[in-house]
């Protein structure tokens, strides 16, 4: 059955990279905002057994720039079980425009292009990199 997102309320956006792609969640980036204004990242790492959060704002710019990048990602496909881009990653995306993630049923196809993967991987390392360069105060836990 489709994962089904509610688009979110008033222009909002949650844009969110965990690893791995399935069990618990080692390593989460979570961009949460509004187009045209800062952004807040938050970044949670449970790699070690403990629990690191941290948190920063993204200038307007920036998640400008990175609302451009992933909606590159509308139609890519997905697969629910089956981690068809092959980078140990799930993507969600809960926008106005789209609402996506990697994880899903809805587009499943047979093939995955060199292109699409690329685009994916280059999506997967901005966000990685958005997370080390703007979440960088400890985050009350």
């Amino acid at each position: 059955m489709p994962r089904i997102m509610a688009p979110p309320p008033s222009g909002e956006f949650e844009v969110r990279l965990i690893k791995p792609f399935s069990g618990p969640a080692s390593h989460t980036v979570e961009v949460i905002g509004e187009p045209n204004r800062s952004a807040t990242v938050h970044v949670s790492d449970h790699s070690d057994g403990s629990e690191k959060k941290k948190t920063g704002t993204m200038p307007k710019d920036d998640v400008n720039e990175l609302m451009n990048l992933i909606n590159q990602l509308r139609g890519f496909p997905s697969h629910p079980s089956d981690d068809i881009y092959g980078l140990d990653a799930r993507v969600e995306l809960n926008t106005m425009e789209i609402q996506w993630t990697n994880e899903s049923d809805d587009s499943v196809q047979s093939e995955v292009t060199a292109e699409t993967k690329e685009t994916f991987k280059e999506i997967v390392d901005s966000l990685m990199a958005l997370g080390r360069q703007f979440a960088k105060k400890d985050a009350a836990i």
